[in-house]
């Protein structure tokens, strides 16, 4: 997969991030995979339980050293990430997939045989990314609900700070290895061109990732239930389990429930 330069590396001889502009808390840097030690870390990972504005404390290091922050559950059956068995090597590059034809692929596996119909092709429904200036700024929507998340408990057994080196937040999962949608997609890199495309479109950002399950926040969810349907399908061919699996198995349940108005989007892995 295609990278920025990891600057974790320089956390080995400099724990506190001074050297990057940063002031970190106690945390270790995790490079174990499933094929053994990664030659460099692929994320650093918080020591302690995350609280209400921790968040906003490593925020700068986006611009500071281009590592973005995410929420990652270290409790739970499987443990932290460095149990995970992580698997850099079987991801590409995002950038190199065009979210229509995955998506439309995944559909023809999936879906299509579930709904009897055709991909019907990505939605234009809702704004594009409002952007730093607006009230809806996705960084902000990001740190508020991540801030709900890590007070409210629940959703998360053990929610860690990290800190990934990825060119934007959709990358995220795919940075760090991360295979929790292996038995529905074996390169995350390909999901993680959904989410770009996602994040163009509805503003999203990647929150909180566990071993089998992705939460974003959204700051231009689609607000007419026509929108909120057709998103529905895109989330369908995503991730088929959270229409497949829930207590109604239909998109058009599925975008009144999760989709329409909603400031997060939670996805699941069987």
């Amino acid at each position: 997969m295609a990278t920025l330069p990891n600057p974790l590396p320089k956390l080995m001889s400099d724990p506190t991030g001074a050297a990057l502009g940063l002031r970190l808390p106690p945390g270790r840097l995790v490079d174990t995979t499933h094929q053994g030690v990664w030659p460099e870390p692929l994320l650093w990972l918080a020591d302690a339980p995350a609280a209400p504005g921790d968040w906003a404390e490593l925020a700068p290091a986006r611009r500071s050293a281009g590592l973005l922050p995410v929420v990652v559950d270290a409790g739970g059956g499987q443990g932290g990430p460095q149990e995970w068995e992580l698997a850099p090597d079987a991801m590409s590059y995002p950038g190199d997939h065009d979210a229509d034809e995955v998506l439309a692929d995944l559909w023809e596996e999936y879906a299509a045989g579930e709904t009897g119909q055709d991909w019907p092709g990505l939605t234009e429904a809702g704004a594009t990314d409002p952007g730093p200036d607006s009230p809806q700024d996705p960084d902000a929507v990001a740190m508020t609900l991540v801030d709900e998340l890590v007070e409210s408990g629940g959703l998360l057994e053990d929610p860690r700070l990290a800190l990934v080196p990825a060119r934007r937040s959709a990358d995220i999962p795919a940075a760090i290895g991360w295979s929790g949608p292996v038995n529905h997609e074996g390169d995350t890199a390909r999901l993680c061109a959904v989410l770009r495309s996602w994040e163009d479109r509805f503003g999203i950002r990647v929150v909180a990732l566990g071993f089998d399950h992705l939460l974003v926040s959204v700051a231009a969810p689609p607000l007419t239930p026509a929108e909120a349907e057709a998103v529905a399908a895109e989330h369908f061919a995503f991730c088929p389990d959270n229409i497949l699996q829930s207590g109604d198995p239909s998109v058009r349940a599925y975008a009144e429930t999760r989709v329409l108005g909603q400031p997060a989007w939670s996805f699941w892995w069987d």
